[in-house]
Parts: structure tokens; C-alpha cells; sequence
């Protein structure tokens, strides 16, 4: 048995003691005992705790792995989340301005992947525990919007119909404006008894859409997302921004970032989540490396009215990068890379002489990494905004204005 004091926070939102030692769900000037092993406190007992330790307002925290800061001041959270942009920038030489953070409301997250388990008697759907394959129920989720957490009864029947007793199905949920929109995987072999039997459920089920390992299984109505003047159904199961608010954050910063930039290049436009919106005051060409995202893209910009044209290009940006010359046609440019960053497109951007860029990030550390090159080559970080859609996690998202 060891007490340690508890120095920082990881980025997984753990405590930091010397060590290192790891210990879940601690807070910094915290001591803490229990046993370790590998370097990780599994169970820490607090002896002295944090001023800035809450009661966690979940009564599912401790067993559900959904949340992992529930126990710690909203605003020591948002404290926390801007530091470590500050220090993933500091890592490469680079200081920063921040705007105020927004922060999700509670019950705004409008999708979610849950877990189902099919059991001798009816099914078990929820999230999984901290580093565990136990599925947790969470009835009255604080994140979720209320029309996910209602549908938590349609996941256990349809967990029933599909799963098994040896793995979990994955359940991603989104809510759409023609209603709930499910993609199943790691479920049973698809054969003609089972698609039947999910075909007249979805149905009973009154879902928007049914896909099943990507295949559409049955459709009442395009489960359609405003973008804009646009309303666009993505491919089954395709990224979203967790939260509409966010969103909107989002498109704001995009907005005083671009300015009045006429001719705007979208980089990994996804099926148009921003350049739909900008479409209104600008021409857009969105470049995105998946063809299906680009079509939903165009025909939610076919159908729209009070736009400005828009231009799709499918490419692979990590291989085949916009290059520096292609950029002159554009005043401004967005970029919202995943996780790995987009090291490449950075590089060819860093060499170009677009005005202004509008960047988003969700790893603070490929972004830093990607913003000290495009500073090499000529551009200044004016300042970044916490975009918090994940709260209580330790996920951290950014947005961002470079000028030249």
C-alpha cells in the first residue's frame, strides 16, 4: 500500500503521481493510497482531496467508462483542457491567445455508439465500464439527448434479434431531423431470415434508417442534417459533430477566421458540415477522400437554395495534398483533419500564400505539430478556441485562425 500525492493529469484525464503512477479519477494535490502495479493505482482511496473534487452528478460514474472527469469543477475541467493545448503548443516553441471556451450543454450530444449483449433473457445495452467489457445500463444519461436515452428499449430488442452471448453488437445512434438513425456491426451473419426480421422491426421501430455492417436495410425517410440551407443525409454510420452547439461554435469561429474571403477551399470536407454553411457567402471547392461523403455533399448542395457554387474533388490528402501552386485560386481556407493531423497538407499550405486559414483540430498535439510549420512558413496563430462537445471526457477539440 502506497500514498502518493497526485501531481497533474494525463491526457487521459487520470492523475499523474511520481513515478509516474497512474491513478483514474484523482485530481492534482490529491493524496492518494492503494496497491500498484505496472504503474497504475487501480483503485486509489483519497486521503486528502482536491478542493476542486465534486460530488460526481452521474449515479452511474463509477461503474459506467463514458465520463471521466465527472468528479472535478466544470470550470477546472475547461482550465484543464486549454492547458494542454498550451503546453502541446509550448512542446513546439508556440504561444497562444485563447478565445472563451464554449462548452456543450448537458443532454445535447445527439449521437452515440452504445454496447449490446445478448443474455439467456433479454439483452443488455449501455456503455462500457472503465477499461472493462462489463456493459453498464445508463438509463438517464446527463449527455445524451433524451430522444437517444428513450431509445434504449428498441436497442435491447433489436440486440436480442442480432447479437450473441459471445461479443457486443455496436450500436451507433444518431438523432436526424426525419427521426433515429441506426447502424449496426459486429452482429450475426446477415442472412435472408434475419434481414426480413430487421426490416419489419425497423419499421415497428419507426426509424428513420437500418443499416447493417453498412448495408441500408430498410429506409422510412432521409435521416437529413441541416447544414446550412442544405439538408444532407450522410452514408450510414459517417462522422458527425457530437453536438449541435458545437457545431455552431464551430462554424462561427470558421467564419471570423475566413472573413470575407470570397473563394474558400474546404479540406477534408466530410459531406459538407462546414462548407455547406459557408456556401451562402462564398464559392467552396471541398476536397474529402471518401466519394460517398461527397456525394451526399453534392446532393444536399443541389437541393439547396441561396447558395453559391460548390465544387467537390475526391482525394487522398495524406498522400496527394493540395499543392502550394493549386491554392492561388483560393482566398482562404478550411482544414479539419483527424486525429493523425495532416502533416502533408500542412506543408504544402505552409509554402502557399493563402491569406487565411481556419483549422480544427481534435489532438492538440498534431495540431501543434502542423501549426509550428505553417508558422515557419510565414503564418501567424491569432488565437484558438476550446470547442468542448465531450464533456466530462478528456477528448479535446479546437479551433483555430492563421493569417499570413
Amino acid at each position: 500500500m502506497s500514498a502518493l500525492t497526485i501531481e497533474r493529469l494525463g491526457h487521459h484525464g487520470d492523475g499523474v503521481a511520481e513515478g509516474p503512477v497512474y491513478a483514474p479519477r484523482t485530481l492534482p494535490g490529491e493524496v492518494i493510497e492503494g496497491d500498484v502495479t505496472d504503474g497504475r493505482m487501480a483503485a486509489p482511496r483519497i486521503i486528502t482531496p482536491s478542493p476542486e473534487r465534486i460530488r460526481p452528478p452521474c449515479p452511474h460514474y463509477r461503474a459506467c467508462g463514458g465520463c471521466a472527469l465527472q468528479h472535478a469543477r466544470e470550470g477546472f475541467v475547461t482550465d484543464w483542457k486549454q492547458d494542454v493545448i498550451a503546453r502541446a503548443l509550448a512542446a513546439q516553441g508556440l504561444e497562444v491567445t485563447f478565445r472563451a471556451a464554449h462548452v456543450s450543454p448537458l443532454y445535447s450530444r445527439r449521437r452515440a455508439t452504445f454496447a449490446g449483449r445478448r443474455l439467456k433473457a433479454g439483452a443488455l445495452v449501455g456503455f462500457h465500464g472503465r477499461a472493462s467489457h462489463v456493459i453498464t445500463p445508463v438509463p438517464d444519461c446527463l449527455i445524451l439527448h433524451p430522444d437517444l436515452t428513450a431509445a434504449r428499449p428498441l436497442l435491447e430488442a433489436v440486440t436480442v434479434m442480432a447479437g450473441s452471448r459471445k461479443a457486443s453488437l455496436a450500436l451507433a445512434l444518431a438523432r436526424s431531423g426525419a427521426g433515429l438513425d441506426l447502424a449496426i456491426s459486429g452482429g450475426k451473419p446477415l442472412d435472408g431470415p434475419l434481414r426480413a426480421a430487421l426490416g419489419q422491426w425497423a419499421g415497428q421501430a419507426q426509424l428513420a434508417r437500418l443499416s447493417y455492417e453498412g448495408e441500408v436495410i430498410a429506409q422510412a425517410a432521409p435521416p437529413w442534417h441541416a447544414f446550412g440551407p442544405a439538408r444532407v443525409t450522410p452514408p450510414p454510420g459517417a462522422f458527425l459533430q457530437a453536438t449541435p452547439e458545437a457545431e455552431t461554435a464551430m462554424l462561427d469561429a470558421i467564419r471570423e477566421a475566413v472573413g470575407s474571403a470570397p473563394r474558400i477551399v474546404d479540406l477534408f470536407a466530410g459531406c459538407g458540415t462546414f462548407s455547406l454553411p459557408m456556401a451562402a457567402q462564398a464559392e467552396i471547392h471541398a476536397v474529402e477522400g471518401e466519394a460517398a461523403m461527397l456525394d451526399a455533399l453534392n446532393q444536399g448542395w443541389r437541393q439547396a437554395t441561396g447558395v453559391k457554387r460548390v465544387t467537390t474533388e475526391a482525394r487522398d490528402l495524406f498522400r496527394n495534398p493540395v499543392l502550394p501552386e493549386e491554392f492561388v485560386r483560393f482566398d482562404a481556407a478550411i482544414i479539419d483533419p483527424p486525429r493523425a493531423g495532416a502533416a502533408a497538407q500542412a506543408a504544402a499550405l505552409a509554402d502557399s500564400r493563402i491569406p487565411r486559414i481556419a483549422a480544427l483540430s481534435c489532438n492538440p498535439v498534431t495540431f501543434a505539430r502542423d501549426a509550428r510549420v505553417l508558422i515557419e512558413g510565414g503564418y501567424r496563430l491569432d488565437w484558438v478556441q476550446l470547442i468542448d462537445q465531450f464533456r466530462f471526457s478528456p477528448h479535446v477539440e479546437l479551433a483555430a485562425q492563421f493569417t499570413r
